[in-house]
């Protein structure tokens, strides 16, 4: 695609999968799905976990988080994403643009991070289980959000401005769908080496660190359940891990893969396919793996559906 096919007075021209056009029809149709299917299972889970007294426990606390977490990365991207799709018109906003940047990032750390402190709570629940509520307290969980939050969002201040006052001498071509830290980076007009060295430096805190402190969780966790003599108790702690360890996997696998590999190695195309994944299809699999594998979750989500068929039961009496 030429840069004068489009135009944008203010702003960036994203430019996504325009050079396939089918494709580009073809997974905007897949996004959608997707992006319901997020937009439905995490505010289902967010609302069973809160209507029912049951869910009101630390885990289920974290995974409320979680779930509005994903609610919030996805729908920073997708909306804007789906427009251009449809359209002609390939351009965001300036503002548009750093709002979607700073997002993103700040989402991306603080899933990372979540995912941590989740790994800690299953800790706590199977090596210690006496003494879980009363280490798992409500103050300590908030404190622990608070804190995840706070450290995210002021580490994606500081890239994002960064990365906004690199000059780009008129450039304002992302080969990219939205704006991320890496497409805004390809597009100064100047070295770059000091911001990519901060991004990786920050990719080790966020991504590498958490990862190891998840590891060594879960080597405890392996011991204490190894140990365990009932083979409920066993099952029950596989399944309550499960879900989580599930999650870990996909979601830090493709996340090391696209930003600490050596060098540049993926294709264009290649890193816009896994950019999607990750901030497209993983928040939509976060409910499933989460209720699948999780009975008390799965009661609560049938109590919320009966209670919906019910009340519109009650709707349909009262208009006849």
């Amino acid at each position: 695609m030429v840069q004068n096919n489009y135009t944008s007075v203010h702003g960036f021209i994203l430019l996504g999968f325009s050079d396939h056009p089918k494709l580009e029809m073809v997974l905007s149709g897949v996004v959608t799905i997707f992006y319901l299917i997020t937009l439905v299972g995490n505010t289902a889970i967010i609302v069973a976990s809160l209507l029912d007294s049951h869910l009101h426990t630390p885990m289920y606390f974290f995974l409320r988080n979680l779930s509005f977490l994903d609610l919030c990365f996805t729908t920073s991207i997708v909306p804007q994403m789906l427009v251009n799709s449809w359209g002609p018109d390939k351009t965001i906003s300036y503002v548009g643009c750093v709002i979607q940047l700073c997002v993103n990032m700040c989402m991306g750390s603080t899933e990372c991070l979540f995912l941590a402190v989740m790994s800690y709570d299953r800790f706590i629940a199977i090596c210690k289980p006496l003494l879980y509520l009363v280490i798992m307290n409500p103050h300590l969980c908030l404190k622990m959000i608070i804190t995840v939050w706070g450290i995210s969002l002021a580490s994606s201040v500081v890239l994002c401005k960064l990365t906004l006052n690199l000059p780009r001498c008129g450039n304002n071509l992302l080969d990219h769908f939205l704006c991320e830290l890496p497409a805004m980076v390809k597009i100064a007009c100047i070295d770059t080496t000091t911001v990519e060295m901060s991004v990786f430096a920050l990719g080790i805190v966020f991504v590498l660190t958490p990862l190891l402190l998840i590891l060594i969780s879960y080597g405890f966790i392996a011991n204490a359940v190894l140990r365990m003599k009932p083979k409920a108790g066993q099952r029950k702690a596989i399944n309550t891990c499960g879900s989580h360890l599930t999650m870990v996997s996909i979601f830090y696998g493709t996340v090391i893969y696209m930003y600490l590999q050596p060098g540049n190695s993926a294709s264009k195309d290649q890193g816009k396919f896994f950019t999607l994944f990750y901030t497209i299809v993983i928040p939509s699999l976060n409910p499933l793996i989460y209720t699948l594998r999780n009975k008390d979750m799965k009661d609560a989500l049938k109590k919320l559906v009966r209670a919906a068929y019910e009340s519109s039961k009650m709707k349909r009496k009262w208009k006849s």
